[in-house]
């Protein structure tokens, strides 16, 4: 077996058993439509780690956009930004509801209509994923936890939250997870020797010949614009045609680094990819993107690899995050990966994204905590003079508080370009990643997360008038939240308005009563606005006032496992009515049969365990399935 065969076998063990160690813990949706910023079809879902459920919450994610313009010539502006549009924007709602076809979700519709725009077109991607909440409030984490690796539709993305202290006692990591490394060419040589210097070979309509470009954020099925060296917004292009070129690493917080020449070559303009850029003017809080891929070398005697993939994304929503107890170090990763040594053709790397929503850190110094979103590193050659790798841009790390320091460990590194030949040490090197190392590192700045509510309800008490309770582990900018309650969850009206806290990192309990509550099914929002302007809307609470009385009707068994049964006087079926906890008609989801003239049969067995509400007429009446 030869040195490169052993060392890409190794590689892949060593990636399989990462993947087999770790939990895929959230669920992914691609998007093909929205309807009035509400309503998703979805498609490729994946609910293995995690399953979308009404009440809960999702991330909406634009990971691709139409951002390249018309910059598509095969000229040195190709592959250049055009206008950001919505890439790299997110948002967290609630589900009102979803529809399912053989148990698989097919549209799923938020409480709220999004914040931003996503567009849904040829050249963009969106995704739902899922973001699950762990503790009553604190959690330690059980197992290593990783992102479900891109594949051009879901993926990338590590995202939860927990409400008390978050006790990291394993390895979270979305390292590799990002967008795709570029393919290796086909073995291809036109003839000749020495540099090649004619012709830009940005594009190409040869394809395979030269080397795929990484992946980025934009999307493109058109072959003339995936292969060659060009970069690709943020992904490292791929080594042109001739002569063993390297490709370019893939870029996000900086550029990556162009790939080497080319065989013999060492002046410009040589076959290298192109890194892919730096996307920083556009990194913030709340628009963050995955890792550029690295592009694919150019070979002509089978001896080339692929480009690596980029870091992908993690998100983290904590009040505190710790560690305890003895350890070598707790690791948060989100690399673009080192690509292997290549036997005379090396190829580029990329880097990822890390949000923490968190507002203290206690960190133990018998178990250090080391957060990275390094670039990869560019293969190297272990043959006479052929082409290296261009390194990775450095990913993007973004704190809401002060960046932690105590027994932590935080590094956005730029990865290196790949030696061109055999030397040792190396005495012609591809490019590395561009920048100033650590640049990436964001403190004090929040996103579309600033608020952390741990809990709303309401409850109706004896006297008919309805309690309202909520409390928040953490605030930013919160100027104030306004109660407002209706009865058809489309017309609102305001009950009171409460001053928030501004800033703060305390758990804060808030109260408010209505008095005048309404007889039947009412329903309560809680919503939360910024000193900004910005609002956030918390999920529905529903309210059955007439719940206890008594009157002709007979509702049983109450609770229920599968069906429930109404009799009574001169009964229309037509008067009655379910509604879930987010205040939807549901009724038709359930099967209706009479059984006489004065008893009806609702079979409940495809509901899911929960409460529920019926109406008959003006009245309304609890119900619970087991």
């Amino acid at each position: 077996m030869s040195s490169l065969i052993k060392l890409l076998f190794l590689l892949g063990v060593f990636l399989i058993n990462h993947k087999l160690c770790s939990q895929v813990i959230n669920g992914y949706a691609r998007v093909t439509a929205i309807a009035a910023g509400s309503t998703f079809t979805v498609a490729n879902v994946n609910e293995t780690g995690d399953t979308f459920e009404d009440g809960e919450a999702v991330l909406v994610m634009q990971m691709q956009d139409s951002v390249i313009g018309t910059n598509t010539g095969n000229n040195a502006s190709f592959g250049n930004l055009s206008s950001i549009e919505s890439s790299g924007l997110y948002e967290i709602r609630f589900i009102a509801s979803h529809t399912e076809t053989a148990g698989v979700p097919t549209s799923i519709t938020l409480t709220t209509t999004t914040t931003n725009t996503y567009n849904i077109n040829a050249n963009s991607s969106v995704q739902l994923i899922t973001f699950p909440s762990f503790g009553s409030p604190d959690y330690t984490t059980t197992g290593n936890f990783s992102a479900l690796d891109w594949n051009g539709n879901i993926g990338g993305v590590l995202a939860f939250e927990v409400q008390g202290t978050l006790t990291i006692a394993h390895d979270l990591t979305a390292s590799g997870d990002g967008f795709r490394g570029g393919n290796r060419s086909i073995n291809f040589y036109s003839g000749g020797t020495g540099c090649f210097a004619t012709g830009n070979f940005i594009r190409t309509s040869n394809h395979t010949r030269a080397g795929r470009k990484g992946e980025g954020i934009y999307r493109t099925s058109t072959n003339d614009l995936l292969y060659a060296k060009g970069k690709l917004i943020n992904g490292g292009g791929g080594g042109a045609e001739r002569i063993n070129a390297g490709g370019g690493g893939g870029g996000n917080f900086t550029a990556g680094g162009n790939g080497g020449f080319g065989w013999s070559c060492a002046t410009a303009p040589g076959g290298g990819g192109v890194g892919g850029l730096d996307l920083s003017p556009h990194i913030s809080a709340g628009r963050i993107f995955m890792g550029g891929g690295g592009g694919g070398g150019q070979q002509n005697n089978s001896a080339s690899t692929d480009g690596s993939d980029g870091g992908g994304i993690i998100i983290i929503r904590a009040n505190e995050i710790a560690t305890s107890g003895t350890c070598v170090s707790r690791t948060i990763t989100s690399n673009g990966l080192n690509v292997p040594n290549g036997s005379n053709d090396g190829q580029g790397g990329g880097g990822g994204s890390i949000v923490f929503q968190v507002y203290t850190w206690n960190v133990a110094a018998a178990c250090p905590l080391s957060i990275t979103a390094n670039g990869g590193n560019g293969g190297r050659i272990n043959s006479s003079t052929h082409a290296g790798g261009g390194g990775g841009g450095q990913g993007a790390i973004v704190f809401s508080s002060a960046q932690p320091t105590s027994n932590v460990t935080v590094i956005t590194n730029n990865g290196d370009g790949g030696c061109n030949n055999n030397s040792n040490p190396c005495n012609n090197q591809a490019s590395s990643g561009t920048g100033v190392s650590s640049s990436g590192i964001i403190g004090n700045t929040s996103g579309p997360l600033p608020i952390e509510l741990l809990h709303f309800s309401a409850v109706l008490l004896a006297n008919g008038t309805v309690s309202l309770h909520w409390k928040t582990a953490s605030e930013i900018n919160n100027d104030f939240f306004i109660i407002e309650r209706s009865i058809d969850t489309q017309n609102w009206e305001l009950i009171e308005r409460v001053q928030g806290a501004g800033n703060s990192s305390d758990i804060i309990s808030y109260y408010s009563t209505d008095r005048e509550s309404l007889d039947g099914l009412s329903y309560y929002r809680l919503t939360q606005t910024d000193y900004n302007g910005n609002s956030s809307v918390s999920g529905i609470q529903v309210i059955a006032k007439n719940e206890n009385f008594t009157e002709s009707f007979r509702i049983y068994p109450n609770p229920l496992t599968h069906r429930i049964i109404v009799s009574g006087d001169h009964l229309d079926i037509q008067s009655i009515s379910i509604y879930n906890q987010l205040g939807q008609n549901i009724t038709n989801q359930a099967q209706r049969s009479r059984l006489g003239l004065n008893q009806i049969e609702f079979d409940l067995s495809s509901f899911s365990s929960g409460i529920y509400f019926m109406r008959i007429g003006d009245r309304a009446y609890k119900l619970q399935k087991l």
